[in-house]
């Protein structure tokens, strides 16, 4: 229970910061950022463990980073497909 409370709060951080990262408004809602971000997190851990560098003495600046990217292209891609099927709003 605890760990989806962590996963949730990262996907939450990882989708706002996303957002700012993106040029322009993305218009979707806050709990789509939060599955956004998670899905960042969740793709960054795959690849870092893949490449071998999940886990590293000190800060997984790399993992962060791979991290924070799947985010930001999650968001860029998913954001104009969601205004697009959403007109009237």
């Amino acid at each position: 229970m605890f760990q989806l409370l962590w996963i949730l709060l990262i996907g939450f951080v990882l989708g706002v910061l996303a957002k700012l990262i993106l040029r322009g408004p993305q218009s979707i809602p806050w709990w789509l950022t939060m599955l956004l971000g998670a899905a960042g997190a969740l793709l960054g851990n795959l690849v870092a463990g893949w490449i071998g560098v999940r886990h590293t003495g000190g800060i997984d600046w790399i993992r962060h980073f791979l991290q924070i990217g799947f985010a930001v292209v999650l968001v860029a891609f998913v954001a104009p497909a969601w205004s697009k099927s959403r007109p009237g709003r």
